[in-house]
């Protein structure tokens, strides 16, 4: 696990700016969520940190290691950077089983088949799918296909995971129970989490510290009970995204 430094952080798409000098630190093992309404830049955010985006300004170091400074030309790809991703959209491939999705990052590294199985399966069980690892994925529900998109994130063995609203296309219910389990998970292996989310309750029952954006731009840093206290939360703006 490492902690994450962004620092100045400037991007632009097709001349429209979304991120405006932002600043944020994680510290290692922390769990950080990035609040805010979509087109904020909170997904922005992530891509920058995972490498799938190149800021137009500004350095982002992972632990000790600088993974990117736009002034100087340093550019480390994203396979290179030890992070995993989750997104929204589970990203999963149909014609794979579970345990053939979840070990393809493996397989694509050239781990061994025995060694990349058993380490599979052991990622299996500690997100709750020991024993599924032979269906593919029109045999699961929505839960499922999240935790078999978190097991990937996990497979690596990253020392960040960026999980990019990955609770939205659940119902209530099981939206509750998947965010108490990615909070044990985190809290059992210690990674770092940067976790995007448009969802005030989410975020306040899963974070160490809330960041509140608006506009590309933080408003407000702080603990769920510092955010709350303060009226950052809009009870307004909650109540529409629940209608």
């Amino acid at each position: 696990m490492s902690s994450v430094t962004l620092t100045d952080l400037h991007k632009a798409f097709d001349g429209n700016p979304v991120l405006h000098g932002f600043e944020l630190e994680v510290a290692q093992g922390e769990f950080v969520s990035l609040l805010g309404a979509s087109g904020c830049g909170k997904t922005t955010v992530l891509r920058l940190v995972a490498g799938l985006e190149e800021p137009d300004r500004g350095r982002i170091t992972v632990g000790d290691r600088v993974v990117c400074d736009a002034s100087k030309g340093t550019w480390i790809p994203p396979e290179a950077r030890r992070i995993g991703m989750v997104f929204q959209s589970y990203a999963v491939w149909p014609h794979m089983t579970v345990l053939e999705n979840v070990a393809y990052p493996l397989k694509v590294a050239g781990v061994a088949r025995a060694e990349r199985e058993a380490h599979t399966l052991t990622i299996l069980e500690r997100v709750g799918l020991a024993g599924l690892e032979g269906r593919r994925p029109a045999q699961l529900s929505g839960g499922q296909q999240q935790r078999v998109a978190l097991a990937r994130g996990l497979i690596m063995e990253p020392d960040v995971l960026l999980l990019d609203e990955p609770l939205s296309n659940l119902d209530a219910k099981l939206r509750i129970r998947m965010r108490a389990d990615i909070r044990r998970i985190q809290k059992e292996s210690g990674f770092t989490v940067i976790y995007v989310t448009h969802d005030q309750d989410e975020a306040l029952a899963i974070s160490d510290r809330l960041v509140i954006m608006e506009e590309g731009v933080i408003l407000a840093v702080g603990s769920p009970d510092e955010v709350r206290d303060h009226a950052f939360l809009s009870p307004e703006a909650e109540h529409e995204e629940r209608a």
